[in-house]
């Protein structure tokens, strides 16, 4: 329920009700006048991390207060999955709201979007948005039809490569179509938030969608010591642990208090109470670089992590705040996916939402209200064999590596860590979820079925 409408008034007749009366009807008018305007738009989206690395998702050891903060005064969704296991065909299915049976770009091999793909930057753009993206791109490379400034955005600045995003100390990244060089001394993701501030303070006259997919807490290499730099491993430099695994944890915190900062200058322009911000992850946790994914159990109680198709793979922390709108605390257990965020965005921005496409808005879920459902979610995963994921209501049925391998079936409402495989013991369920598959996907040859 809207907080405004929570205030209990003292009885008529008094001045200090009719002082109370009046002092609500003018906050009624200026929610009422903010949730007219199109609402600015921000999707925040780390790179690889956990499930389980917040607090408010039960992290007991990494410090990060003002996402928790953010969930207290916004909604934590409980069932929010990632568009797929990795980063590149993820973004794809944010972008343009397919699943990856029928996505442009279904794994990290490095095919471009191309014109004819409807992208959210698009239809925002089409709806009166300024629309910037600023971080890991991976969609398209430098020239070719994929980069974000062909793919409807205003304003980009960052990584095209999702190879190159593994650097934190690039020699070069993009701003909009040119390259800008630098002295391998500045860290990427402290120029991803000083380019997120300055497009927030350039845009606040208008309505504006911000797609900061920064890259921490992302492994730098496969190993060795500078496998998760970070300029400071405050506040856990004196922590008796390995040393990746304080880097990582510094990472996140660091990650934690830009945002903290990023969110006081949405307060200090006066932008808050009509914007609303999405956070979220791109995949499961890795065990890369040099970091042990359960030193800080980033999966929390899911099983698997990035790679997987086991929730710990592709379940991901996902937070909405919209001040006055979205109720407060509220934690929803309303399963959604990334293919969704299109049609809820196209919903926000008072746009028409592409037919076809896999996701549904998600509007009624954010407000507490009725909301349809997804009759199924899919996953497929093209890295070494051909994996197949399938939820149907509190079923998760996972096929692995290859099409001779048996469906698993777990009852998650049960079962949340994929423990007990029920596949025998449930024929008819088994059988709705082949029938399903049998059609869940378009060929390519881009990702042939192997």
């Amino acid at each position: 329920m809207n907080q405004i409408n929570r205030r209990q008034f003292v009885k008529e007749g008094t001045l200090s009700a009719l002082s109370a009366a009046a002092g609500f009807s003018i906050l009624r008018s200026r929610a009422a006048h903010a949730q007219n305007k199109k609402p600015n738009i921000i999707y925040i989206m780390a790179d690889d991390l956990g499930y389980g690395n917040l607090g408010c998702y039960g992290q007991s050891i990494i410090q990060t207060p003002n996402l928790d903060r953010m969930a207290t005064e916004g909604m934590r969704f409980t069932q929010c999955y990632a568009g797929s296991t990795v980063c590149a065909p993820s973004r794809c299915c944010l972008m343009t709201g397919y699943h990856t049976g029928h996505a442009r770009i279904r794994g990290n091999k490095r095919h471009p979007l191309l014109p004819e793909d409807v992208t959210v930057a698009e239809i925002l753009k089409e709806n009166g948005y300024k629309t910037g993206i600023v971080g890991k791109w991976g969609l398209g490379a430098e020239g070719d039809s994929g980069i974000p400034n062909r793919q409807g955005f205003d304003f980009w600045y960052g990584y095209l490569d999702q190879a190159r995003a593994h650097n934190y100390f690039p020699d070069y990244l993009f701003r909009n179509e040119e390259r800008e060089y630098f002295d391998r001394w500045t860290y990427s993701h402290d120029a991803f938030m000083k380019e997120a501030s300055n497009f927030i303070k350039e845009s606040k006259d208008e309505p504006f969608f911000l797609y900061l997919a920064i890259t921490i807490p992302h492994a730098f290499n496969e190993g060795g010591e500078n496998g998760m730099p970070v300029p400071s491993t405050k506040p856990y430099t004196g922590k008796d642990w390995p040393q990746m695994d304080k880097n990582f944890a510094a990472m996140v915190t660091r990650m934690d208090a830009d945002l903290g900062k990023l969110f006081a200058q949405l307060k200090d322009l006066g932008l808050d109470d009509n914007t609303i911000i999405f956070f979220t992850s791109d995949n499961g946790p890795h065990r890369e670089g040099g970091h042990n994914p359960n030193f800080f159990d980033d999966n929390g109680p899911l099983r698997g992590i990035k790679r997987d198709l086991y929730e710990g793979g592709i379940r991901v922390p996902m937070i909405v705040r919209w001040p006055g709108v979205i109720e407060a605390g509220a934690v929803s257990d309303q399963p959604w996916a990334f293919w969704d965020f299109l049609p809820t965005a196209a919903e926000l921005a008072g746009g028409s939402i592409p037919g076809k496409i896999d996701g549904i808005s998600m509007v009624n879920a954010l407000k507490g209200q009725p909301q349809r459902q997804h009759d199924f979610l899919y996953w497929e995963f093209h890295e070494g064999g051909f994996s197949q994921a399938v939820r149907m209501g509190d079923w998760k049925a996972v096929r692995n590596k290859t099409l001779n391998n048996p469906i698993e079936l777990y009852n998650l409402r049960d079962d949340l860590a994929e423990q007990h495989d029920v596949a025998d013991r449930n024929p008819g369920v088994m059988e709705k979820i082949r029938d399903f598959l049998a059609s869940a996907r378009t060929p390519t040859d881009m990702y042939p079925v192997q």
